[in-house]
């Protein structure tokens, strides 16, 4: 068993970690996403059901008609949203529209493995007494329904300063566990919604920081048996469980390496395509064909590095297609994963460190990406900094 679980938006996503991640812990999916990825009945003690709750953090001022629809269904998602009920919450409404959304979970889905406990966006503090009503209504629903599966507690964080504070940090804390414990839950699932953690900008020491102080001051709190799970991140989320802080890392499918609050409409996305030898994405462009080649100029041809990127670079005009691009990232993303699977526990924060030194030391010899993040050592950097 692997100690991953890739988050599924389409057809495409099931297909590639299917093939790529047979070993996953579970395949996170939603409730408004599970037609489109069209999964089969013998998928569900695997399969990790959200219910998306979280996007009424953009309620009423979604754009997304489908949000809106799914929604209606629940007649009292309307009163869930509105900050004035946060401050005072109604324990039968909330009860009954708990009742709606996870009953829904559980007739659609039989035999579903894990269940998100239906909990709003972190923002300040004017939500701490719905989140907590909110857990449990669904740990009195849990027990009337005879629910045998997983409970996972999210927590989604909107805004670092949430993190990067000891003070502010502390309240959150201090919810997340009060919530788990009303709840029932068995794991919980931790994500800064506001990380990118391939931008390549300065803060980000600071930012990790922050996160990874969260995860061991939950440690610290939660019970030593509880499932934890962070990301989706880029590489964060591996630096984590290296460093034994969770035991599952989440991620996306060739894409989706960052978390999403749901419910407003994405803007298009590039092409972008892995550099395997520097552990970092960049954005298809004919300028990167021409720093590829350069960098094969530059790199001896007994170094591994150069057949990577020599293989990248004989391939390139195909990656120009966005799910040409995807299945690149996520078969280099998958081979790295498998790379620590076999590392024992004490070992794996100084694997990972060395894996990014060696990135990093090879970026430091290479020029500028034509990319946002131009430095090709700066993500490798940032990473084997926080792993030790």
């Amino acid at each position: 068993m692997g100690y991953y679980i890739p988050f599924l938006n389409s057809a495409d996503d099931l297909t590639l970690a299917q093939e790529l991640h047979p070993e996953s812990v579970a395949y996170r999916v939603s409730m408004k996403s599970k037609d489109k990825i069209g999964w089969s009945s013998s998928l569900n003690p695997r399969l990790w059901v959200d219910t998306e709750i979280d996007a009424l953090h953009n309620w009423p001022e979604s754009e997304n008609v489908e949000f809106t629809n799914y929604f209606k269904a629940f007649g009292d998602a309307s009163q869930v949203a509105q900050s004035d009920f946060w401050l005072r919450p109604n324990k039968t409404v909330v009860s009954n529209f708990v009742n709606a959304i996870l009953d829904n979970v559980k007739n659609s889905v039989p035999n579903v493995g894990w269940v998100s406990v239906p909990q709003l966006p972190y923002h300040g503090t004017e939500r701490n007494k719905i989140n907590r009503a909110l857990a449990e209504a669904t740990q009195q629903w849990r027990t009337k329904r005879g629910f045998r599966g997983k409970l996972i507690l999210p927590a989604i964080f909107t805004h670092q300063n949430q993190l990067n504070n000891k003070t502010e940090r502390n309240g959150k804390v201090s919810l997340l566990v009060s919530c788990y414990e009303a709840s029932d839950a068995d794991g919980v699932w931790v994500v800064d919604s506001s990380l990118h953690d391939q931008d390549g900008t300065g803060t980000f020491s600071k930012r990790f920081k922050g996160i990874v102080s969260l995860h061991e001051e939950l440690n610290e709190k939660l019970p030593s048996k509880t499932l934890s799970v962070a990301g989706p991140y880029w590489a964060l989320g591996l630096v984590l469980w290296a460093r034994g802080l969770v035991q599952c890392t989440a991620m996306g499918v060739g894409r989706g390496y960052q978390y999403y609050v749901p419910g407003r409409r994405l803007p298009p996305s590039n092409a972008r395509i892995a550099l395997t030898p520097l552990r970092r994405q960049a954005i298809w462009s004919s300028g990167l064909k021409t720093w590829l080649g350069h960098a094969c100029d530059a790199i001896p041809s007994s170094d591994a590095s150069h057949a990577q990127f020599a293989e990248i670079l004989n391939q390139f005009n195909i990656l120009s297609d966005k799910r040409q691009a995807r299945a690149q990232v996520a078969r280099f993303y998958a081979a790295w994963l498998k790379k620590f699977e076999g590392v024992p526990q004490a070992g794996r924060a100084l694997a990972l460190y060395q894996d990014f030194s060696s990135a990093y030391v090879l970026g430091k010899t290479l020029q500028d990406v034509p990319d946002d993040v131009r430095s090709p050592s700066r993500v490798a950097e940032q990473f084997m900094m926080t792993c030790l």
